[in-house]
């Protein structure tokens, strides 16, 4: 698409290729009549120039020709007559020549200004043949667009006609149908309404809890061998449910566990309960009795269609909760049990997974309390081995202190020793007169 800005009221607008080439060519025919006629003027004002300038300068060339003839002839009038004649007659043969050369150049230009006249409006002609033929082709490409036009608007006006007719069958057909429910949904009511009356005058003289139980034990003996279903009495908590199930393997293990609350209430009951009033009580009795699923046998609300389906999931209230009516009790215990039955493989490897993850945890803590007591022992004897070493070093230090005072006392015994072998008589009455007198004495006696 090309953008195109009115000069006129400034208003931008959106043609297509094919409407651009027709306006830029009826501009371009425009400018070429308009570049036609320019050429043409100027082609007719070139002419009458040309030949005003051809007169002038033959005006002028003869101007000057005659003035120097005058010239010539003033200055030859001495010449002969004959020569003057001859000399004249010369000079109106050239300037004949000069006018027939002027005449036969203004003609030849004349000629060819004519032709190219011719020529432009040959050319000019041609274009307005085309301009009529282009504007011929787009009229008819203008009629059959609107020939299309036409025709996709009446196949329109018959999808649109045919579309009607089909919403208008799909709407009876859905009408009819809608019928057909109604009529099928009054049957189920009428239905229900006699399986209310059967169930009721089964269970004349005894209560739901009776009935529930009464079911159970007809199957105990086949299907639940090693099923627990009695009724809850420990009500320390301050509530209790009805009955509790709970069904472990041969190894002791777990399998399922449900909280059963019966629930039941005659017609003529003034103030109707409905079956979400009791769903907090009962998931905290599961939850106060460790149970894994909790179940809500009732009768109550016998017209809402949402209880009347079968079995009713109220996980999205509370946590593994589901609503069923009496005839759904035991159906609703075997599909919980199988379903629990086939994660038992799970469970017991997570179980034997739990049970070595409490190996590894014990002997984890085992070597711990082995590195703490043989750390402790450790710190103890090491403390002692320092101790041990302290005193060590205490008796060395003893020792070392008895060593050198016995090496200073051997070391004055030497020399108190040879103090005593350089002792002689000489030495002591050695400037001692009367010492020395009394050894010669001595001596001389002897």
């Amino acid at each position: 698409m090309n953008e195109i800005n009115c000069p006129n009221c400034t208003k931008v607008f959106k043609v297509d290729e094919a409407g651009f080439a027709d306006i830029l060519k009826q501009v371009r025919d425009h400018q070429f009549e308009e570049e036609l006629l320019k050429r043409l003027l100027l082609a007719e004002k070139e002419k009458e120039s040309a030949v005003l300038l051809a007169e002038a300068n033959l005006r002028n060339s003869l101007q000057e020709n005659l003035a120097e003839k005058e010239r010539q002839i003033a200055e030859l009038k001495i010449r002969t007559e004959t020569e003057l004649v001859q000399r004249e007659a010369g000079r109106k043969m050239e300037i004949a020549d000069v006018k027939a050369k002027s005449e036969r150049e203004i003609a030849r230009l004349s000629s060819e200004k004519e032709k190219q006249i011719a020529d432009l409006k040959a050319k000019l002609e041609h274009a307005t043949i085309d301009k009529q033929l282009t504007v011929t082709e787009a009229v008819k490409q203008i009629e059959k667009d609107r020939d299309n036009l036409a025709n996709t608007l009446k196949i329109k006006e018959t999808e649109s006609q045919l579309l009607e007719k089909s919403l208008k069958e799909k709407f009876w057909a859905e009408l009819k149908t809608k019928d057909d429910i109604i009529r099928m949904k009054d049957d189920e009511i009428a239905l229900r309404k006699d399986m209310k009356l059967r169930l009721s005058t089964k269970m004349i003289g005894e209560t739901l809890e009776q009935h529930c139980e009464a079911e159970f034990n007809k199957l105990r003996a086949t299907a639940f061998q090693r099923a627990y279903f009695e009724k809850d009495n420990d009500s320390r908590s301050g509530s209790k449910g009805d009955f509790i199930y709970r069904e472990n393997d041969a190894e002791g293990n777990e399998i399922i566990s449900i909280m059963f609350e019966m629930k039941n209430e005659g017609d003529e009951t003034a103030t109707k309960k409905r079956n979400e009033d009791f769903f907090r009580e009962l998931d905290k009795d599961r939850t106060e009795k460790k149970c894994e699923y909790a179940v809500m046998v009732s009768l109550l609300e016998a017209e809402n269609e949402f209880y009347n389906t079968g079995i009713v999931d109220v996980s999205h209230r509370f946590s593994k909760m589901y609503v069923v009516r009496p005839q759904f009790f035991i159906p609703i215990i075997t599909l919980l049990r199988n379903a629990a039955m086939n994660s038992m493989k799970y469970k017991s490897e997570l179980a034997q997974i739990r049970n070595q993850n409490i190996d590894i945890t014990n002997f984890e803590e085992n070597i711990n309390a082995f590195k703490e007591g043989f750390a402790r022992n450790y710190d103890l004897a090491s403390r002692k081995f320092k101790t041990a070493i302290e005193e060590i070093d205490k008796t060395i230090i003893h020792l070392q202190k008895t060593k050198d005072a016995l090496l200073s006392s051997e070391n004055n015994l030497r020399l108190a020793n040879n103090k005593a072998d350089d002792l002689t008589i000489k030495k002591l009455t050695h400037n001692n007169p009367t010492m020395k007198a009394k050894f010669d004495a001595l001596s001389n006696d002897q």
